[in-house]
């Protein structure tokens, strides 16, 4: 393994102040009235992030984005000018990296930006976009000679909360198209020794969306695909970074070079907010991949991924409070660069009392946030794995009746998943004490006790009979919750009891219909349901869009994508 890459987009989120952040790459529309004091500061955080990853053992940086940087005739004057100005910034910022840290440099790339004006030049000719495309990806490899290749996704574009005027959307729809725009593009990637890093991971969209888990849709998309400058990059499960997903076995069948990848700052569980350790999945994943071929290294996002209110920066906190995510960063380089037990990391961080810490807040996730029973079952809905985790999303808690039936649906062992989750919660006290000997933020073990509290009485009204002293408890609950701790370090829970209409019955008759316990598709879902609820899903939005929750319409890229 030679490649050990890791995200930088933390420094530009310097002084960005949103209720909710979409942290899935740098706002550039943040970026365009900063002055030159604020790039200045930029800089010396970058300078400082670099410092330390490189301490770590990290070579490699990850850096947002084609789009924002490369100029194209096609393009508007003012955004060019626009380019421009970020092109002066990010050259510098390039040469420091690779001059000071000799990091290499890699550059993200969505497939494929747009502005107004290359939309009404071209239109939705899926030639000429292809080969617009391969003209943006020359220009910008010439203009950046510091960049050791482009990191490319193709299976997810921008939010719908993104009002840049540089906008990217799905292009490639099936593994055919995608084939022969990776043939198209790796010659020029040769021709300048560079290398084009493919991500697999998608939202499920298209016949293209269950590439990350589908061997036969992965293995047309990589057919006949053999240079050296290639590499796959997958994440380390078969969907997005959540506990109890067994190893992608994509990660065996692929003989191309590859990455595996992790997430350090947990976008599902806290964002760096409270400990949430991964340091002992590495490790098993490791002892898995033993004898797999051509795995060319590690990715691991540190700032990368979700939309919340959490706002740590790794690596860039001055009270330490990003310890949490620092933890994770070097086990991953503890255990895959230096074969060593992911503890060796923590202890020269923090000291051998952190290591039961972390051991006792693993106990904490896996039982409490996550309901073992339900995330341990494997569910497929059309193109995507259903996440073990349903009724806690990014900064949000769901109590309600819909969220009750479902986890009374797919929870069979209720007076199990309660006696679990309370004996999890009485591991806090503990912690505490161990914090204060570790010198660990103290007030970031509070703050998951309260949070986790709440996660208790969440599962008595899943699992318990209805009674108004639990929902009583709940509002109490929230109501201290919210009053402790501030805006921005905190969840939102979203409760509701009203009554959902529809019997446990026809929800599991529903649930057996549309969800399939096997990676393969159903032949029910071959000839019905890939084509016929994504038909149904668009004509009910369009007859009352407002119908779909506005979590599920303005989240992310909508959930309209998992019906395309």
């Amino acid at each position: 393994m030679e490649l050990f890459l890791i995200d930088a987009i933390g420094p530009f989120f310097r002084g960005y102040r949103r209720k909710r952040i979409n942290w899935s790459k740098i706002v550039f529309t943040h970026l365009d009235d900063l002055g030159e004091e604020d790039w200045a500061a930029i800089r010396e955080d970058l300078r400082h992030f670099a410092k330390q990853v490189v301490a770590q053992g990290y070579n490699a940086v990850s850096l947002d984005d084609l789009a924002h940087l490369t100029h194209h005739p096609l393009h508007e004057p003012s955004i060019r000018d626009r380019i421009e100005g970020f092109r002066k910034h990010f050259s510098e910022f390039f040469n420091l990296l690779q001059e000071e840290f000799g990091l290499r440099i890699y550059l993200t790339s969505d497939v494929l930006p747009l502005t107004p004006a290359i939309e009404e030049a071209i239109g939705d000719d899926p030639e000429a976009l292809g080969a617009y495309y391969r003209d943006l990806v020359c220009r910008c490899l010439d203009d950046f000679p510091q960049l050791s290749g482009l990191i490319l996704r193709i299976g997810e574009s921008d939010g719908t909360d993104v009002k840049d005027p540089i906008r990217t959307r799905l292009h490639l729809r099936d593994p055919h198209a995608t084939n022969r725009m990776l043939k198209q593009l790796l010659p020029e990637f040769e021709r300048r020794k560079m290398d084009l890093i493919f991500r697999t991971w998608t939202v499920g969209a298209h016949p293209i969306g269950d590439l990350m888990w589908h061997r036969g849709t992965l293995r047309r998309t990589l057919e006949g695909i053999d240079s050296e400058r290639f590499i796959v990059s997958m994440k380390h499960g078969e969907s997005d970074f959540f506990r109890y997903l067994p190893l992608n076995k994509a990660l065996f069948r692929t003989p191309q070079r590859k990455l595996i990848e992790f997430q350090a700052r947990r976008e599902y569980e806290g964002a760096g907010q409270y400990p949430s350790f991964t340091g002992w999945d590495c490790e098993r994943y490791a002892k898995e991949l033993q004898g797999v071929k051509n795995l060319a290294g590690v990715s691991v996002w540190c700032q990368t991924g979700g939309w919340h209110r959490f706002s740590r920066r790794a690596f860039l906190e001055k009270d330490g409070r990003d310890i949490w995510i620092r933890f994770n960063t070097a086990s991953v380089i503890s255990v895959f660069k230096h074969r060593e037990a992911p503890e060796r990391a923590v202890e020269r961080l923090a000291g051998k009392e952190a290591v039961e810490l972390l051991k006792l807040s693993e106990t904490l996730i896996r039982d409490l946030l996550y309901i073992p029973d339900f995330a341990n079952q494997k569910l497929f809905f059309r193109r995507v794995r259903i996440p073990p985790i349903l009724h806690v999303y990014w900064d949000a808690l769901f109590i309600n009746h819909g969220a009750r039936k479902l986890m009374r649906l797919f929870v069979l062992d209720r007076s199990l998943a309660l006696i679990t989750g309370e004996d999890a919660e009485k591991l806090f006290p503990r912690m505490l004490e161990l914090a204060g000997e570790a010198g660990l933020p103290i007030e970031d073990i509070e703050h998951m006790r309260d949070f986790f509290h709440l996660l208790v009485l969440a599962r008595r009204y899943y699992f318990l009979p209805y009674r108004e002293e639990i929902t009583e408890a709940i509002e109490s609950a929230k109501k201290a919750y919210k009053k402790r701790w501030p805006s921005a370090m905190r969840y939102r829970i979203k409760t509701s009891y009203e009554r959902v209409a529809i019997k446990r019955r026809t929800l599991g008759l529903v649930s057996r219909i549309l969800l399939r316990r096997q990676r393969g598709y159903r032949m029910v879902d071959r000839v019905l349901l890939l084509y016929l609820t994504g038909l149904a899903y668009r004509l009910l939005n369009r007859r009352d869009p407002a119908k779909m929750p506005k979590f599920l319409r303005k989240s992310a890229m909508g959930v309209d994508v998992l019906f395309k």
